[in-house]
């Protein structure tokens, strides 16, 4: 790989733009500058939305999408447990799932070597800005060992673009959890495992399972940590002394103020 420029020269262009056809413009031109194969900013939102630009085709975004792989990917779900940029060769591959989503976008052009940059902003914002192409490991780990801190400069400034035009978009919906999914994510929160949850709660794991997952949809989450901390950044939920010392009947009030949750746990060993 043959890198023409630094991708600062691009900066100008990226900070003057104010349309999201800018923006569009502005990741191509940063892909030649940097001679990889593809350039991609990925914005998951609080209610589920996927909101981003790059260079990706279209059928394979449209692809991504339908076939839901942002429940399986590794490269999101290891940048989500992450603060620091990722090698996707540094992400767990194992899975069936995860080697099939592998050959698919490797039949779709993505490359065979990626990089990825998590970034977390307010109310709970998470993006990837990614780039990636085809080449051998040596070349690669060059590649980002050269432009690393350049790389991370421009995700942040193509976030702050993105959060601007995101300010001039619709309010998103208030997210509304029933009675029974804000119970069940908040004994999650407070250390309680599925199983301890559910007896307080008087249900089957089956069903507590249920208005997990349930929550999970509608806070757009990956998994069930990422339900608890949406849901506890977006106030719908709150944790630790504070829901102990809560006033009212709520469910499971006695047990919990009572009972330590990693005590608990260890009993049921």
């Amino acid at each position: 790989m043959e890198t023409r420029t630094t991708p600062r020269s691009c900066l100008a262009a990226l900070e003057a733009a104010d349309t999201l056809t800018e923006l569009q413009e502005c990741a191509i031109k940063l892909r030649t500058a940097l001679g990889v194969d593809h350039l991609v900013y990925h914005w998951i939102s609080v209610d589920g939305e996927q909101f981003g630009f790059g260079t990706y085709a279209p059928a394979w975004a449209q692809r991504y999408q339908d076939r839901d792989y942002i429940r399986i990917d590794p490269v999101v779900l290891g940048c989500f447990q992450r603060f620091r940029p990722v090698d996707w060769k540094s992400l767990d591959w194992s899975s069936r799932a995860a080697r099939d989503l592998r050959r698919d976008a490797l039949a779709h052009g993505i490359g065979n070597q990626g990089f990825s940059i998590p970034i977390r902003g307010p109310n709970g914002q998470f993006a990837l800005f990614t780039v990636s192409s085809t080449c051998t490991d040596p070349e690669w780990d060059d590649f980002t060992g050269t432009h690393q801190r350049d790389l991370i400069l421009v995700a942040h400034v193509l976030n702050d673009k993105a959060l601007q035009l995101r300010q001039g978009r619709s309010p998103q919906p208030t997210i509304q959890l029933s009675p029974r999914e804000v119970d069940a994510l908040t004994f999650l929160a407070m250390g309680y495992a599925r199983s301890q949850a559910a007896e307080i709660l008087k249900i089957s794991e089956h069903t507590l399972r249920s208005y997990i997952e349930s929550a999970r949809l509608k806070l757009g989450a990956l998994n069930t940590d990422h339900a608890v901390a949406r849901a506890l950044t977006e106030g719908l939920i709150v944790s630790g002394g504070a829901i102990r010392d809560a006033k009212g009947d709520w469910p499971g009030r006695s047990v919990a103020q009572t009972t330590d949750p990693a005590t608990a746990l260890a009993g049921n060993h």
